[in-house]
């Protein structure tokens, strides 16, 4: 894992993509501190954290596109699975390479609040909680950004999927006031999210047994709801769409209030995107 940590990080700074990424990270967090704390004499330097927050759909397409998708199209995969290391050690690896570039300008943005409160008072305790959950906000969604990179050989391909999912995931909570809050209509999401669930399942393990049984369980379990007590699906997809917002939660830091709930969820997404990384790799390993 060290030698892939080693090799991947000695790649990116030879690499303009590194300079890219944070170039784009310190300028956006720039002219936010520049519009929130300086020219409208704000203090609080968490606002500028919510609204560099979505520069994420620029950023992290561009540090996580080719982490994978680059190496199967080189067919230089072929020799990292030759090695005598683990496909989990791989992913873990070129993730940890990842978190280590963001962490470069991120360390940077931290003396940010400590230039602004030389000129006036600043909440250094909610500045840097926020930092911290900044932080973990954008290890989620670079782990869910490698996991896309795992499945397409096209850096295209994955830049254009995760620039989507990761609009669709900022924008999910103004979206879901004009979702259907009705019964019916949670239902029939619900159904298409199972179908989206069975093709990622049987795509990862090539069985088409076990992803058509998971199916047909929800599926059982959605219609036996709907028709004994319909109210439990009334407004279930809104609801969803709220609680899976990575940057909703990020909001309640900008608050002021530290959220375990929101960290733990955070860690959650990332074991889990870079659990289906590693099956995705295991897949192909043994194909």
């Amino acid at each position: 894992m060290i030698a892939v940590l080693k090799h991947e990080l000695r790649m990116y700074f030879h690499s303009l993509t590194t300079y890219v990424f944070g170039g784009l990270l310190l300028a956006f967090v720039g002219v936010g501190a520049v519009l929130y704390n300086i020219q409208a004499a704000v203090s609080n330097f968490e606002y500028v954290l919510s609204f560099g927050s979505l520069i994420f759909v620029i950023i992290v397409p561009i540090l996580t596109m080719r982490v994978i998708a680059e190496e199967k199209k080189q067919k230089t995969d072929q020799l990292l699975y030759s090695l005598p290391i683990t496909t989990t050690q791989i992913v873990i690896g070129k993730y940890l390479s990842l978190l280590l570039i963001y962490l470069v300008p991120l360390c940077l943005i931290c003396f940010y609040p400590l230039i602004f409160s030389q000129f006036g008072d600043v909440y250094l305790l909610t500045a840097y909680g926020s930092i911290l959950a900044f932080f973990i906000m954008g290890s989620a969604l670079i782990a869910m950004g490698v996991f896309i990179s795992s499945l397409t050989e096209n850096q295209g391909f994955a830049a254009g999927i995760s620039i989507a999912i990761i609009l669709l995931n900022y924008y999910s909570v103004r979206l879901s006031e004009y979702v259907s809050s009705t019964a019916f209509g949670s239902a029939i999401a619900m159904c298409v999210v199972i179908f989206l669930l069975g093709t990622i399942i049987q795509y990862l393990t090539k069985n088409s047994n076990l992803a058509f049984g998971i199916c047909s369980l929800l599926l059982v379990g959605v219609v036996v709801t709907y028709f004994v007590d319909s109210t439990k699906l009334e407004g279930l997809l809104p609801s969803i769409m709220k609680k899976l917002s990575l940057f909703e939660r990020f909001n309640v830091f900008v608050n002021g209030i530290f959220d375990m709930t929101a960290i733990v969820y955070y860690l959650t997404v990332i074991v889990f995107f870079l659990f289906l990384s590693v099956q995705s790799l295991e897949k192909r390993r043994y194909n």
